[in-house]
């Protein structure tokens, strides 16, 4: 089972799905939002959320976005900070943490590191035959990036980690 997690201060998007031979399962997905409090407060709900997430759900690994250069650098701090609990939180429930480039999950999902939100959306509902489901954009981020974990590791060739390399 992984769990995805597009991170944000404001909104912290997760994805749940389950690698099978040949699928992928999808199994939940959301927004931890936090409160309007300070900094500090709102990365600890975000840490206490992800901290659930695992927990009530027996999640194997954390697939996360890598941080992307910002022309904000205030507002690449808080990513990077965001990014820091949910880690923290996974590396606590002993679980093993992946990171992907923004590039690299759009190009696993829509072929093209290029690809407008718009575009990851549509092909998630595909992958994971979501076709009527509305999604928001922070929770189909972050099954993007589960889905690119699954596939770019193989296990849905196999069901089992690394075998068919």
């Amino acid at each position: 089972m992984v769990l995805g997690i597009d991170p944000g201060t404001r909104s912290t998007g997760y994805g749940l799905v389950r690698a099978g031979v040949g699928r992928i399962e999808y199994l939940a997905s959301g927004c931890i939002r936090p409160g309007e409090g300070a900094m500090p407060k709102r990365l600890g709900e975000i840490h206490a959320g992800v901290a659930e997430l695992i927990s009530v759900n027996g999640v194997d690994e954390l697939a996360i976005e890598e941080v992307f250069l910002s022309r904000n650098p205030q507002a690449a701090l808080k990513l990077g900070q965001a990014r820091g609990v949910a880690i923290a939180a996974a590396v606590a429930a002993g679980l093993e943490v992946f990171e992907y480039a923004p590039r690299t999950v759009k190009k696993a999902v829509v072929g093209t590191g290029a690809a407008t939100k718009e575009q990851v959306q549509h092909m998630v509902r595909i992958l994971l035959n979501l076709r009527g489901q509305v999604l928001a954009a922070d929770a189909a981020d972050a099954l993007a990036i589960a889905v690119c974990h699954v596939n770019t590791d193989g296990l849905t060739a196999t069901g089992r980690r690394g075998e068919d390399r």
